[in-house]
């Protein structure tokens, strides 16, 4: 582009937005806070994850052409399950698809090429807990993806006496628990950018002194 050109567009752009009735400095501003806003909304909304067989959830194995092998089994609080000839198998954790494999490898000592189909019948590991200033604290089952505000919506709300920028998000790491601060009043105020409503994790506790 010519020089000139560059130059006539950098004088009209103050002039377009004064029209509008935003002065060039605070368009600027807005457009910034705007585009900040709606990444940290995609990026929420975009973040997605396979479920994962967990203790209580209720399958359905299938093993074609052998109704003995055929059955129902809760997973245990362990996170095994019970089958015949493989006795006690490792569940909670693994994809459906991943639990089929390892089942279909551990019977191929016993039969050749088994089909095995894995399905989850009941959920029940999917679970939150709310718990503090909130009208009705307890845990929730999760029938699909929960952000943090879901869980609070589920728990009826928060009560006059939250403190509404010192929530808490306390989610198991191995043998440690991390902390992850919710400033809800930000949110509040529509400063997403500032406070993500991010997903919650199964087991997850939200805290709202």
């Amino acid at each position: 582009m010519k020089p000139g050109r560059r130059l006539i567009r950098r004088a009209l752009l103050p002039a377009a937005l004064a029209i509008a009735g935003l002065p060039w400095p605070a368009a600027a501003q807005t457009a910034a806070r705007t585009a900040a806003a709606a990444a940290a909304v995609t990026s929420v909304r975009t973040t997605t994850r396979e479920f994962l067989i967990g203790p209580e959830d209720v399958l359905d194995i299938a093993v074609w052409d052998n109704a003995q092998l055929t059955r129902t089994v809760p997973v245990r609080p362990d996170g095994r399950i019970s089958l015949p000839l493989l006795n006690d198998v490792a569940a909670a954790g693994l994809t459906p698809m991943e639990l089929r494999d390892q089942i279909a490898t551990a019977l191929s000592r016993y039969m050749p090429s088994p089909t095995v189909s894995v399905i989850v019948r009941d959920i029940h590991s999917q679970r939150v807990t709310v718990i503090g200033e909130v009208k009705a604290p307890g845990r929730y089952e999760l029938r699909s993806v929960a952000t943090v505000l879901d869980a609070l919506a589920m728990a009826g709300g928060l009560t006059e006496y939250a403190s509404k920028g010192r929530i808490l998000v306390l989610r198991r790491r191995g043998e440690t628990t991390q902390q992850i601060n919710f400033a809800f009043d930000r949110i509040a105020a529509g400063n997403l950018a500032g406070q993500p409503n991010f997903d919650l994790e199964p087991g997850d506790i939200v805290l709202v002194p």
